[in-house]
């Protein structure tokens, strides 16, 4: 059975942010899960996932969908075929981080969030890449609405530890990162690739965390040889 390719959008991400991968992979039918709008804890969402995209899988996730992937590779490890791992972190929360999200989501509470939102968009992308993508990510990120960033940012503050299970993975995994990405640095994905034998790291110039918008070209050709190499 040809895997299943199952692209994992980031927090308050969707299909928006995966446009241009689309178009691209488009011959290995590639599925953008919603899984993350619908369940309140990483692993929660793993599972979902699992359940429903029976048989083999390739996932792809996106920061916080890479830790949806990684958590899917700890609950059926026989399941994945490959793991491609976009922007993301295998570590635990930190207390300052667990600290901004806390405050973050009070005012998410309080039906605040394009004042929380609107002044931190420049901290996602290159400082060359904001001005023309700035405004097409804010309106992803305000579509999510206040519920779906509480219940996201509450299950990153609690994910687990991803660290403990990548040692014992057997499935080809990429990893990619942005080289000036300070939402997940690429000191993030060097641990990555390090805790994983048969990783590959691939690191993207000029381009910060939302690297499949800010540098799609240079993600798609990193994936295509990469996919090219697994097992169908």
């Amino acid at each position: 059975m040809i895997p299943a390719l199952i692209l994992i959008p980031g927090l308050a991400g969707d299909a928006a942010m995966w446009r241009r991968q689309l178009e691209t992979l488009a011959a290995y039918r590639p599925v953008v899960t919603d899984v993350q709008t619908r369940f309140d804890s990483i692993p929660a969402m793993a599972a979902a996932l699992i359940d429903e995209h029976p048989g083999p899988l390739v996932l792809c996730g996106a920061s916080m969908g890479g830790m949806i992937a990684m958590e899917a590779t700890r609950q059926a490890p026989a399941r994945v075929a490959g793991l491609a791992l976009l922007g993301t972190s295998a570590r635990p929360e930190t207390d300052d981080m667990r600290a901004v999200r806390e405050a973050a989501i009070a005012l998410f509470e309080e039906g605040r969030v394009a004042e929380v939102i609107e002044p931190n968009v420049q901290f996602a992308f290159h400082p060359d890449n904001a001005p023309r993508l700035a405004a097409d990510y804010l309106d992803f990120v305000l579509r999510a609405g206040a519920e779906q960033l509480i219940r996201q940012n509450r299950a990153v503050i609690a994910r687990p530890d991803a660290r403990t299970h990548l040692p014992q993975l057997r499935c080809p995994v990429l990893v990619v990162c942005g080289d000036s990405d300070v939402i997940a640095p690429p000191e993030c994905s060097r641990e990555i690739a390090q805790l994983v034998p048969q990783a590959q790291l691939e690191l993207v110039p000029q381009c910060g965390h939302m690297l499949t918008m800010e540098q799609p070209e240079a993600v798609n050709a990193a994936l295509l040889r990469w996919l090219e190499t697994l097992p169908r």
